[in-house]
């Protein structure tokens, strides 16, 4: 009886789809996952602080209130504002009164003492000129001597001297301060009034207003701590200036171009999708590479900054939600 050859035909199909099975689940093991880039959103912030140190004294808002340009966020104190503005006045009185005093000039009492002294050596000019001119015709007689008419004649003259310099006194005392003291006195009253002016601009510092409306993120210190000259007391965040941000490879740059819009989604919002207009590119620096020369055999691939503003306003868009956008979308 002839033996029957075996037959291999099922085991090499068995073995065939093995092959094939482990193929496939080989290449969707091993396969290069899909490139993701995840962003977060951000929004443009700014602080509120005052230029003195000051304490707290009431804070009127609370973080996640939207407030409006012109309202009062808190009220600081500080005693020694409301001194140096006592200061400050009583400086500005003393320079309004050497002002006044150098624009009226002397007292009366001055003014007539030396218009008397000033007659006085009128008077006294006038008895040594009459004295002078009879010495002077004696000794045109030959009656006087020479030294007698140099004596008179020096008497005479220190007279005219006294009567020059009382008239000085006088005119000095009528005509009251010079033209420079006056001015001087003047530019002390306008230096105390702006220091006036100074310290009740740091008493506007007390009362701590909204500059733009926003919503208030962040409150740092409580009622009734300190606070130094620029310390932030709070920030408000501008809700309509929100932005994203994705650090991309420059590999992935392709679709990146500035004024170029994207497409994402925010998983927060039920993966709503989003529409961005990108703004700036900017390079983050060589620290930041994502695939070393080694790891590739290569190139080094550097990191880059994508700034992106959504087209139109995202409602319920909140700062640091993630935003994600398919390489391959």
């Amino acid at each position: 009886m002839k033996k029957q050859a075996p037959n291999y035909i099922p085991a090499i199909i068995l073995i065939v789809a093995v092959i094939a099975v482990t193929a496939v689940c080989g290449y969707f093991a091993f396969r290069p996952e899909k490139d993701v880039i995840q962003g977060q959103a951000d929004v443009t912030e700014y602080r509120v602080s005052s230029k003195v140190p000051a304490r707290v004294a009431h804070i009127l808002v609370e973080e996640g209130q939207f407030v409006h340009a012109g309202d009062t966020l808190a009220l600081l104190e500080a005693p020694e504002v409301d001194a140096k503005l006592v200061q400050a006045k009583s400086a500005e009185a003393a320079a309004a009164a050497q002002s006044r005093k150098a624009d009226k000039g002397a007292r009366e009492e001055q003014i007539r003492g030396a218009y008397e002294m000033w007659q006085k050596a009128v008077a006294g000019r006038e008895v040594m000129e009459k004295s002078y001119a009879r010495v002077k015709r004696l000794f045109d007689e030959g009656v006087a001597t020479a030294q007698k008419l140099d004596e008179m004649t020096a008497q005479r003259d220190a007279a005219i001297a006294t009567e020059r310099a009382a008239k000085s006194q006088y005119d000095l005392a009528k005509n009251g301060a010079q033209i420079e003291d006056k001015q001087a006195a003047a530019a002390l009253v306008h230096r105390a009034s702006g220091a006036i002016s100074e310290v009740k601009s740091y008493q506007k510092e007390m009362v701590l207003v909204a500059q733009l409306d926003g919503e208030v993120t962040n409150i740092y210190p409580s009622v009734g701590e300190l606070v130094g000259s620029g310390a932030p007391i709070m920030s408000v965040a501008l809700m309509d200036k929100m932005w994203v941000n994705f650090n991309v490879r420059e590999d992935q740059l392709q679709g990146f171009k500035k004024d170029s819009v994207v497409t994402a989604f925010v998983p927060a919002l039920n993966n709503q999708e989003v529409r961005l207009r990108v703004t700036n590119l900017k390079d983050v620096g060589s620290y930041a590479v994502w695939r070393a020369t080694k790891a590739m055999g290569g190139y080094d691939l550097k990191t880059f900054a994508v700034k992106a503003v959504p087209v139109s306003k995202i409602k319920d868009f909140r700062p640091g939600m993630t935003v994600v956008l398919d390489t391959r979308r």
